[in-house]
């Protein structure tokens, strides 16, 4: 052979010593190995070649990706003026980066209507996100692969009649379901309805009785008992002018346990209210602080458990904690707390907290906001480690992100 001619060589990849030509792999493995990589890496690595591009829209590719049992979330970020008209902006937490995703295109036919009919991000569950628009419209979405479904709406006549207290959501790898609960404070009696993905249809309406012989359950307050001092959720603000992004009107958390569906929210005077679905009851919890030691709070589902986020402020310094609830004690326990020197900044400052807890694992993230600054932190709730993130700059502008919904980044995430 000429020694000047040059032989084309294999696409090698190098682990630990051990080199294999890539390009003999067949489609299969390949899309097997493929599948392990993070979401991020994959999609950048789809540039590679067109072999590699081609798997991102195979179908044996996205049941390999189906095999994966969980991936490190991603936060779905919303601005503080709630609109979609840009790419919606998301942190990963396997990179620890804020990165600008594509548009979601059913969301933005609406982009050009007027910013109160704009749907806004309510819930999230595996790797999808629902967007709600009054009266009773949805839609929901999977960020990664930007696929959308408009779905059937609630009855409007039905939304006139109830005040909607909370939306949740559930998925599997094959369907999903929304939870809408609805009922006037204080409750009598609770309703609720289950949008079922597979039927693209709304069950009927199911009532909600108050378990009037629960051990934990408190006193009904009026409105004079907490007019003075609560900073409640959105719409619902006290003795301030600071108010929630509107995406957080309906915060809920909704888990299983002991072959029960459970979902959780926050009523208007700050108390978690329990809807056990199975059973069709509620009650609330004791507070978990004295009325006028609460300042802001946050109801979170992490890893499949409830936990309660609050803010407030104490002997001249301003504290974060997490509770949860003691089921044999039945009182609230505190399982992680901020670091008082990363609190105390917040003190004074009239500052609202919203929280997203990830299904997997044990991270939260919680964004920080008032009419002075914005900020985002990190937790680790098993080892009680807290890290702020970084400004989240895009085209050279500082974004303020009040709120995030924590997702999976699953290419395969069916609507």
């Amino acid at each position: 052979m000429d020694r000047g001619q040059k032989r084309k060589l294999p696409v090698m990849c190098e682990d630990e010593g051990a080199r294999f030509p890539l390009d003999e792999l067949n489609q299969d493995v390949l899309e097997r190995v493929l599948s392990w990589l993070p979401t991020s890496t994959f999609f950048r690595n789809t540039s590679v070649c067109k072999k590699w591009k081609s798997v991102a829209d195979s179908a044996t590719f996205k049941l390999a990706c189906l095999q994966i049992p969980a991936r490190d979330p991603w936060f779905f970020m919303v601005d503080s003026q709630s609109h979609l008209n840009y790419h919606p902006i998301v942190f990963d937490s396997t990179e620890k980066a804020w990165k600008k995703l594509n548009f979601l295109p059913l969301l933005q036919e609406d982009q050009y209507q007027d910013s109160c009919s704009n749907f806004i991000p309510v819930a999230a569950s595996g790797g999808l996100i629902c967007f709600h628009r009054a009266p009773g419209e949805f839609i929901a979405c999977n960020p990664v692969n930007s696929s959308c479904r408009r779905l059937a709406s609630l009855d409007s006549q039905w939304q006139k009649s109830k005040q909607l207290q909370a939306i949740a959501m559930t998925s599997t790898t094959a369907s999903f379901k929304l939870v809408s609960v609805s009922g006037e404070y204080p409750y009598s009696t609770l309703s609720f309805r289950t949008y079922n993905s597979s039927t693209d249809q709304w069950e009927e309406d199911a009532i909600l009785n108050r378990k009037i012989d629960n051990p934990v359950e408190t006193e009904i307050e009026t409105e004079d008992d907490y007019s003075m001092y609560f900073l409640s959720k959105c719409g619902n603000v006290i003795s301030t002018n600071l108010q929630r992004n509107p995406c957080k009107q309906y915060s809920s958390a909704i888990i299983h346990k002991n072959d029960e569906e459970i979902l959780y929210f926050l009523s208007s005077s700050g108390t978690v209210v329990s809807c056990n679905l199975t059973h069709k009851f509620f009650f609330e919890y004791p507070r978990i602080l004295p009325v006028f030691s609460e300042y802001a709070i946050d109801i979170i589902e992490c890893g499949g458990e409830i936990y309660v986020v609050v803010l407030h402020e104490f002997l001249e310094t301003a504290t974060l904690r997490v509770w949860k609830w003691d089921e044999k004690n039945q009182f609230w326990v505190q399982i992680a707390a901020m670091p008082s020197a990363m609190s105390h900044e917040f003190y004074g400052k009239t500052v609202d907290i919203n929280c997203t807890g990830t299904g997997t694992g044990h991270q939260m993230l919680v964004c920080l906001n008032s009419a002075e600054n914005y900020s985002y932190v990190l937790c680790n709730l098993v080892r009680n480690e807290w890290i702020e993130l970084p400004q989240c700059y895009m085209n050279g502008e500082s974004k303020e992100l009040v709120c995030a919904f924590s997702f999976e980044p699953r290419i395969e995430a069916s609507l």
